[in-house]
């Protein structure tokens, strides 16, 4: 493993960690970990699967990001972007990769990013999302969560004790999930992370909602959800991929039935075994075809 920076100034520095495949010219993955873009960092990505798609022939980044709300989403996603960019302009001085063969992977909010990645000028080859969203405006997102607020209610004052007056590019999960938890009891989330009120303001949130940005020239995408996840309803995946079929993309959509959220955590069950090997098979397909 090698740490780069990606990304620097005087108020922060972004980092990735690489994971080499033993071959050259590598195919190239982008992970971006999740965490409701609140918490998560790039270290959070498993050895399991570290391994399965170093061993698969891929060459991995796992890059960190800045985090809301100290950083709203607009500028979260110039940072995957730039991460893009670096892979492409720098990366491949250093690592023997092949950057016109790069696939996005993420997780949940992780997955979003890596959903918006489609919309990008420079886009990936592919995309992988893992219980992923594509659509800010949608109930769950901006109403406070039925099953967030079954646990113990956190008060404003708990929450707003862990945003810090610097910018985070690195936020451990013990010290940022209460504010995620008081976000989605409130129904504050979708405006903590974009600074954009719903209720006033649905049509700008759409313009960071990847399902309504969707042309011709997406990026062939696999999704896989489990239809048992309370964060994130299994049905974001099927709208998005209904979405990218009927405007003519490569899409598919892996059903983990009763799966819950981050179901691959449970890496050696044969249903996410076999689902694994599935998104190698998908990423060799679109990425060396």
């Amino acid at each position: 493993m090698k740490t780069i920076i990606y990304k620097q100034n005087k108020h922060y520095t972004l980092k990735a960690d690489l994971y080499e495949a033993n071959q050259q010219e590598a195919p190239v993955i982008i992970y971006i970990h999740g965490g409701g873009l609140l918490w998560g960092t790039r270290k959070e990505i498993s050895k399991e699967m570290i391994q399965l798609y170093t061993d698969s022939g891929f060459s991995l980044f796992s890059i960190d990001y800045r985090l809301a709300p100290e950083t709203k989403l607009p500028d979260i996603l110039h940072d995957i972007q730039d991460a893009i960019k670096w892979i492409q302009t720098e990366g491949v001085k250093h690592f023997s990769i092949n950057p016109q063969k790069m696939a996005v992977v993420g997780g949940s909010a992780g997955g979003f990013l890596a959903l918006s990645t489609g919309t990008f000028e420079n886009k990936p080859k592919a995309i992988v999302s893992f219980y992923g969203y594509s659509d800010l405006n949608a109930a769950w997102a901006i109403k406070p969560s039925q099953h967030y607020r079954q646990k113990e209610i956190i008060p404003e004052k708990i929450a707003k004790q862990f945003i810090s007056k610097s910018t985070i590019t690195e936020g451990p999960i013990q010290k940022r999930y209460l504010l995620y938890l008081y976000a989605r009891q409130t129904g504050e989330w979708v405006e903590e992370i974009t600074g954009i009120s719903p209720n006033l303001n649905q049509r700008e949130l759409t313009l960071y909602s990847p399902i309504y940005h969707i042309q011709e020239d997406y990026p062939a995408t696999l999704l896989l959800h489990g239809t048992a996840d309370t964060d994130v309803p299994y049905e974001q995946s099927v709208l998005t991929r209904d979405t990218l079929v009927n405007k003519g993309i490569d899409a598919e959509l892996i059903t983990i039935t009763n799966g819950e959220h981050v179901f691959d955590k449970e890496f050696n069950r044969p249903i996410v075994q076999d689902a694994l090997k599935q998104v190698i098979q998908f990423l060799h397909t679109r990425l060396n075809g």
